[in-house]
């Protein structure tokens, strides 16, 4: 249709990004929407083929792609983490790896009907699960840490080791069918570990270079990226399918040194990845053909994915946990969720090719089956994850929660209310003794500075969904919400302002770092103290017949109107720029004065009335 190769990327990009966008507002698995999309722009409709569009780029792209995807995913695996999950995590990477191995080998030969040597190959590169499509499905279900750190690391870990294993298969059939040497064998094994330690090197060396200010701020992120397709791009030229070992391994380098340059460049890392994983996951469904869709519909394919879905993950879960604490809840949801992705859809495509080559004629099948086999798990994963989270009650509470930081009597009372209607809440402070009035109301409290680095290890932050910075120190309160915009979003963070006086730059401070600034312009943190020492939080519920409107005009003088909490269960706070509307089903939360004030300004009001 068009020549211009820049008109296809863009093309890519903006299905990429919609697809993301659709299953945010609807609510379902976005690596679902993006394969889906692939298929339809790709050999549905036929618009385009990427592999033909791109051509010699199309497996750089890729390749580069994945590799930064991996280290950005492999910055994340801090040993601090996994202080309670280590033993399961070290198994389920070793012998639960292995038992999947052994057991997809044996289900690709005698039930999809491949050779002994293709089917072990396979076998090897089916054992992953990777961040692109791990991450994406932990964002979407909210797991509680524990459960989420498990299959975090087992899909960062095993990612590189999954083709790294195939790999080895490869390279054992063609040591015993006398195609290479033992020396070739050897050679193998030490490519592996020159992966490793060429990951080491760049992780520590780039780790260095940033802590020690010899990077310029505007410099960092680039060199961080160039480094790693360097880091990549060698140890895969030393032998094919060893830069996905590299790069991990100098991510979790780098990831343990606790380097604050890292830390600072996560949202942008964030947003690099999603980008990157959206386009990907777009071109290479979409760079599939109708032969390849028609193939999948084989029996022998079908049986074989199912078998890997209720009999090879389960089993390879549930026999290398045995004697670890993970409990019947979590082994039953970490043995169903193992979504297969990119790195098999890509490395499958090479052996594929090779094993063809060497005179593998049932090889042709690899394709097929890798797609039928990551589509499957793709869907019927990202559908069930969710539910059988809460089934197994291994997700946040159904309820978005709210992290209020400042013990005072206005957050202690505000989180009263809040608890009365089972919304998920916690106070936070460095002071003990500011949490008295949060802990004399029986409420949840974490004592510690929010912005440490090891909060983030001690305090399950999944379940809320909101923050109110409520401190008297204005700077600190819009420091807290900036920090914390990466995992909640800016829509989602408040603050309270410090003084009845705001100036111009402190309004322009807010528009541009900061949470929005909550209530009217009477609410500042000496006002909102002092109210709660005396005024009363009020629960209205709107009706049919009690309408908003209503409830305005019935409202006493000096009310402060606070949030509503819609039927849905979401929050909608009164802010200086937006003032929600509440419908019948919502109940508003307001601050309003104690009977006997509302009885003397009556009273007043009469008396004026009289004298007129």
């Amino acid at each position: 249709m068009f020549d211009s190769l820049l008109f296809y990327l863009m093309i890519t990009l903006v299905v990429g990004i919609a697809s993301q966008w659709t299953a945010w507002r609807f609510r379902l698995p976005a690596i679902v929407v993006m394969s889906v999309a692939g298929l339809l722009i790709g050999p549905l409709f036929g618009w385009f083929n990427p592999k033909d569009v791109f051509g010699d780029l199309f497996g750089p792209i890729i390749s580069a792609a994945v590799a930064i995807i991996l280290f950005e995913g492999s910055l994340n695996l801090d040993f601090r983490e996994i202080k309670t999950v280590r033993q399961p995590i070290r198994r389920i990477v070793t012998l639960g790896a292995f038992i999947a191995w052994i057991a997809g080998s044996l289900a690709a030969h005698y039930v999809a009907g491949l050779s002994l040597a293709v089917a072990f190959v396979i076998g090897g590169l089916f054992i992953v699960t990777g961040p692109t499509v791990i991450l994406p499905l932990l964002r979407q279900a909210k797991l509680k840490p524990r459960t989420a750190a498990i299959l975090k690391w087992e899909g960062i870990v095993v990612d590189p080791f999954g083709a790294l294993l195939a790999l080895f298969a490869f390279e054992l059939i063609k040591f015993f069918t006398g195609e290479v040497t033992a020396a070739t064998f050897i050679n193998f094994l030490f490519g592996s570990a020159f992966a490793v330690v060429l990951g080491v090197v760049f992780g520590i060396g780039l780790g260095k270079a940033l802590e020690k200010g010899r990077v310029p701020e505007y410099l960092k992120s680039p060199a961080v990226f160039v480094v790693v397709i360097a880091c990549f791009t060698i140890a895969d030229e030393a032998m094919h399918e060893t830069g996905l070992l590299a790069v991990t391994a100098m991510g979790m380098v780098m990831a343990n040194m606790h380097i604050s340059s890292i830390k600072d460049m996560r949202h942008f890392k964030e947003n690099i990845s999603i980008l990157l994983i959206s386009t990907i996951f777009i071109m290479l469904t979409a760079s599939l053909t109708r032969e390849t869709l028609m193939q999948i519909f084989d029996f022998r394919i079908i049986a074989f994915v199912l078998i890997m879905l209720f009999v090879v993950r389960p089993l390879s879960i549930w026999l290398s946990t045995v004697g670890t604490d993970m409990t019947k809840q979590e082994k039953t949801l970490v043995g169903w969720i193992a979504p297969r992705g990119i790195v098999a859809l890509t490395v499958s495509g090479y052996f594929a090719q090779s094993l063809f080559e060497a005179g593998y004629e049932d090889a042709s099948l690899l394709t097929p089956l890798t797609f039928a086999l990551v589509f499957s798990t793709v869907v019927a994963h990202g559908f069930s994850i969710g539910w059988l989270a809460k089934k197994l009650n291994l997700a946040s509470t159904d309820k978005p929660g709210v992290l209020l930081i400042g013990g005072n009597t206005f957050t202690a009372k505000l989180g009263k209310t809040m608890q009365d209607l089972n919304i998920p809440v916690l106070v936070a402070d460095e002071s003990w003794q500011g949490l008295h009035s949060a802990r004399q109301a029986n409420l949840p409290v974490y004592h510690g500075e929010i912005l440490s680095e090891s909060t983030e290890y001690h305090l399950e932050l999944t379940r809320y969904e909101y923050m109110i910075a409520a401190t008297s120190d204005e700077a600190y309160n819009a420091l807290v919400c900036s920090t914390f915009v990466p995992e909640m979003g800016r829509v989602n963070l408040y603050q309270i302002a410090a003084g009845p006086e705001r100036t111009e730059t402190a309004k322009e401070f807010n528009k541009t770092v900061g949470g929005k600034v909550l209530f009217d312009s009477s609410a500042h943190y000496q006002a909102l103290t002092s109210r709660a020492a005396d005024y009363v939080f009020r629960k209205t519920e709107l009706t049919d017949r009690f309408r908003y409107d209503k409830y305005l005009k019935e409202l006493e003088e000096n009310t402060l109107l606070l949030f509503i909490v819609k039927q849905s269960g979401k929050l909608e706070f009164y802010t200086r720029d937006v003032s929600p509307k509440g419908e019948a089903g919502d109940t508003i939360v307001s601050l309003m004065p104690p009977v006997k004030e509302i009885a003397k300004a009556k009273e007043k009001i009469a008396e004026q009335r009289r004298g007129g």
